[in-house]
């Protein structure tokens, strides 16, 4: 998995001057349980991005419950925390890297080559005895240049339109459970978006590390690897795992749907479907 650094990589270039650590850990269930744990201890030098303050933008009527952030706010705020275009950047957080590879999605529509994610995140760097530190990191402004790769993102009027003619295979990265409707604990309706195949994004893991290219191959190889792929899961998050994952495998052609089923519910007269036909 080229975009995965093991602890050991991180260890041995955690000094080298072109090397930028963000630390994305963040809770669902309390927003600012990622701040107080950065404060509390932290990989050295690593500096703190929070989910919805700086990788979402303001929640509206449509967009979601995590729309992408303002890419120039965004980019002015990479800048003041010493994060240059030229730098290697390693992402972590401390569950199953899906707040880390919304960074990863994120820095890599704004054309960022070297950023990687830290295989089994800090949970891993503390299981190897690594240093941690609870001084903060202070680094000189830098610059970052942005370059958007707008093929990585699909629109909500694309996403509709592929669900109807299905010249794209659309991807629901949510648990089965949420895809069938059975359970909805967050939106307003259960279901999916018609003509969506269930991959759930969690099965790219194994006890927070990332599977092997070869099973990331297994996992997709029902599908044709030439064929566009527009993933999407609750509200764009959770569906960045299987973004990198399909990445790797050799799709070509990945898309996120930021606002993802969010979005589509806020739109009434959208249709879901509750039953599996697979």
């Amino acid at each position: 998995m080229q975009s995965i650094k093991s602890t050991q990589w991180l260890f041995d270039h955690l000094h080298s001057d072109s090397l930028c650590v963000i630390d994305c850990r963040f809770s669902l269930k309390d927003p600012s349980y990622g701040e107080k744990v950065y404060q509390e201890n932290h990989i050295p030098g690593a500096v703190y991005f929070d989910l919805e303050l700086d990788l979402s933008g303001p929640v509206k009527k449509h967009g979601g419950r995590h729309p992408l952030p303002n890419i120039q706010e965004l980019v002015e705020k990479l800048e003041n925390k010493g994060v240059s275009h030229q730098d290697t950047i390693i992402i972590y957080d401390d569950g199953d890297s899906s707040f880390a590879a919304r960074c990863w999605w994120l820095l890599t529509y704004l054309g960022h080559r070297q950023v990687f994610l830290l295989d089994g995140g800090i949970n891993a760097w503390r299981e190897n005895d690594y240093p941690l530190t609870n001084k903060p990191s202070i680094k000189k402004k830098a610059k970052f240049i942005p370059f958007l790769q707008t093929d990585m993102l699909a629109t909500y009027e694309e996403v509709k339109q592929r669900s109807q003619d299905q010249q794209a295979i659309l991807i629901d990265s949510r648990t089965k459970e949420r895809y069938l409707g059975i359970v909805e604990p967050l939106d307003r309706i259960g279901g999916h978006i018609p003509s969506a195949l269930n991959y759930d994004w969690s099965e790219g893991l194994k006890n927070g590390r990332w599977k092997t290219l070869e099973e990331q191959k297994q996992r997709f190889d029902s599908l044709g690897s030439d064929d566009e792929v527009i993933v999407y899961c609750g509200s764009g998050v959770t569906a960045t795992p299987n973004v990198l994952a399909l990445m790797e495998s050799g799709f070509k052609k990945v898309k996120l749907y930021a606002g993802s089923y969010s979005d589509w519910v806020s739109y009434p007269e959208n249709p879901v479907v509750t039953t599996n036909k697979d």
